[in-house]
């Protein structure tokens, strides 16, 4: 299992691993290049380190599952028995990526996307849903066949209630306080352009009633701006995704961690102050209006709102359009994924017998 997004296995890993691993050897390679091309001389010798342990078990492996972009994956030629399965890290379609984005400001260019062979290699490709599937399509530049229906495995601790009760505990153990008002949680996108978010952010605290709310921020890992507000709670020992277990009402912008809120029940809402340019930047791949929730590019209207009578019907009828497998989504997929190790070997063997006899 190989991971870009974080440098600790992530919740889906885990899951399915843990499932997984009742039948096969499991290996998680999980490594962030912070920085990206622009990391320091080190960070890159130590991630060219961590590629070389990615080929050596590419190459000693059935499976490969992974949840982004791998150099190691695209890049290179595998031996015909690999089968890669590829994991996407978000539930639902909201901004485009990888291929949809070429040449924009804050996608890769048309040269670079060629030479690293971006998204090239996948055997298999997960999606939860119908309309999710054909921005996957384009994003990966992928053939329909690959394609096949399966929720993260995360999903099940959405509605998993001893997992909810056991997290919410250890988050109000660790801050009381957020057990004595209204919990917000501002969960924003990664920008390229931090210098406009501080500005908003800055506009967002200060319009923030703080008297009736407790406001949590959770930042993208890749983002580098700072907090330092002693009303704010950023809860450093804890996911993004573990807070939603505390979490009353979401406010974002472009993520999509609207797809858990969802079904989980929580209330959106959207503080898009630059949609206009980042729907030149990146683009989006959903008619925004459709989102569920109230739309603000003013921090003090978007405050305001979260008093407001919120529509919960629109919302669960949002999650179930885009998000069709919500049950029982580890099990599922860890049977998925043995099926198709079965067939390698069924093939194998029928290679061995063929060579045998010729």
């Amino acid at each position: 299992m190989i991971s870009r997004q974080s440098n600790a296995v992530n919740d889906d890993f885990k899951l399915l691993g843990s499932e997984l691993q009742k039948h096969v050897k499991v290996v998680y390679l999980c490594k962030t290049l912070d920085g990206g091309v622009n990391s320091s001389f080190l960070t890159k010798i130590s991630y060219s380190l961590h590629m070389l342990r990615q080929m050596y078990h590419l190459a000693t492996s059935k499976i490969c599952i992974l949840d982004s972009y791998s150099p190691v994956v695209s890049i290179l030629n595998h031996k015909k028995d690999l089968k890669i399965i590829q994991l996407w890290h978000t539930v639902g379609k909201l901004k485009k990526f990888g291929w949809q984005i070429i040449d924009k400001s804050e996608g890769t260019s048309q040269l670079v996307a060629s030479i690293m062979k971006m998204h090239k290699n996948y055997d298999i490709i997960y999606y939860s849903g119908e309309e999710y599937k054909e921005v996957l399509k384009e994003g990966f530049n992928a053939d329909d066949n690959k394609f096949r229906k399966f929720s993260l495995p995360r999903i099940d601790l959405l509605n998993d209630e001893k997992y909810i009760e056991s997290t919410r505990r250890q988050i109000f153990e660790k801050y009381p306080v957020l057990n004595e008002k209204i919990n917000v949680l501002y969960a924003p996108t990664f920008r390229k352009n931090e210098k406009e978010f501080k500005k908003y952010f800055a506009k967002l605290i200060e319009a923030f009633d703080f008297q009736k709310f407790n406001l949590i921020v959770k930042l993208h890992p890749l983002t580098k701006t700072t907090v330092d507000d002693d009303r704010i709670f950023l809860c450093e020992e804890f996911s993004t995704f573990q807070m939603l277990t505390c979490t009353d009402k979401l406010v974002s912008d472009y993520s999509c961690i609207i797809y858990e809120a969802g079904i989980k029940g929580i209330p959106i809402y959207f503080y898009n102050y630059d949609f206009d340019n980042y729907e030149t930047a990146r683009g989006l791949a959903i008619d925004y209006n459709e989102l569920p929730g109230f739309q603000e590019k003013d921090a003090s209207k978007l405050v305001a709102n979260l008093e407001k009578l919120y529509n919960y019907n629109y919302l669960q009828n949002f999650i179930s359009k885009n998000v069709e497998n919500t049950k029982n989504c580890t099990q599922i997929m860890a049977e998925d994924v043995l099926k198709i190790l079965s067939n390698v070997q069924e093939k194998e063997l029928l290679n061995e017998a063929t060579s045998y006899k010729n």
